[in-house]
């Protein structure tokens, strides 16, 4: 068979393919229920059962219900219709545009770190480790006082009563943290929602949470174990009342992650052996006594409630088609 025959066999068979496979190309394209109230839910398929509207999200993969009388079924008929045709309307451009950038928005709240990790959308505080040769994440809590309903999405902040010619050692309770680094230098994201509840005991949003982002707000602190207690710094108050903290602060790369939910948080260089924290830096009103304490030690057990890949995470990322480059 010559190269030109060849040709033109293949070409035959793709338009052949595209005349008898009409269906093929719109069973790709995204079907959407659209409600009486203007808004709608993308679909693959559905099936009414009554007064329920049984259909199949193309957004969670799982099945969904809505009542019937929910239903525009006029406008739901004409937008499948105009998917049929190969036509779209100005206004479902316009929604697809919003399902983007709303698909993008969840992506960046719950971003893929490596291969099989994604971080919580309820956001927190995380240690990226490396367990035994594998990946995993592991939260850390904040510690030093009561924590109020949220930890997660709280910053804890507490003041220093100013007591004359005093010092104060900022002391955390047992030796070790409960979550240790098996790496020397791991890599920590952060997410803490300004906008949550803070308890009526407690100082409000500082003047440095409200500003753009400030790669110098979080830090990493060695702290010194002394008997059962590590000690992350010291608050010296002078007769006048003038408050003046001490700490050791390791230096570390601060960066904001793209969509702006989460800080990436890493030492400038491997940690040795010892207890540290991430402590938040309050601008003049010096560090947060609340902080999010871990160690470093690679001989150390497994941490418990770890985050390991998963398996689903992998393959979805593997089968997601490219993005196509901008003009």
């Amino acid at each position: 068979m010559s190269y030109r025959f060849r040709r033109l066999f293949f070409w035959l068979a793709a338009i052949a393919t595209l005349l008898l496979c009409p269906a093929l190309f719109a069973q790709q394209l995204s079907k959407r229920l659209i409600l009486k109230d203007g808004s709608y839910q993308p679909a693959v398929k559905w099936e009414v059962h009554g007064d329920r509207v049984h259909y199949l999200s193309a957004e969670r993969n799982e099945w969904e219900d809505v009542p019937t009388a929910l239903v525009d079924w006029d406008a739901t008929k004409k937008y499948e219709a105009e998917l049929l045709a190969g036509q779209r309307s100005p206004a479902a451009a316009e929604i697809d545009q919003e399902i983007e950038a709303e698909r993008k928005a969840e992506e960046a709240k719950s971003p893929i770190i490596v291969p099989g990790l994604r971080l919580p959308e309820d956001g927190g505080v995380l240690l990226l480790d490396n367990f035994e040769g594998h990946p995993q994440l592991d939260e850390i809590q904040q510690t030093g006082g009561e924590i109020n309903k949220n930890t997660k999405r709280n910053i804890l902040r507490a003041t220093v009563n100013p007591i004359a010619s005093t010092k104060q050692n900022i002391e955390l309770t047992g030796a070790h943290a409960k979550v240790q680094s098996h790496t020397g230098q791991p890599t920590f994201y952060i997410s803490i929602d300004e906008g949550g509840d803070i308890s009526p005991d407690q100082p409000q949003k500082t003047a440095a949470a409200e500003k753009p982002f400030d790669p110098g707000r979080f830090r990493i602190v060695r702290m010194e174990v002394r008997g059962d207690k590590r000690i992350a710094g010291n608050i010296k108050i002078s007769m006048v009342g003038k408050v003046r903290q001490q700490e050791n602060l390791i230096p570390a790369h601060s960066e904001l992650m793209p969509g702006g939910s989460w800080i990436r948080l890493t030492s400038a260089a491997p940690l040795s052996s010892g207890e540290y924290a991430i402590a938040e830096m309050l601008a003049d009103q010096g560090m947060n006594l609340y902080v999010w304490d871990f160690g470093v030690n690679p001989g150390a057990p497994g941490n418990a409630g770890a985050q390991k890949p998963d398996p689903r995470l992998i393959d979805q990322e593997a089968h997601k088609p490219e993005e196509p480059e901008k003009p």
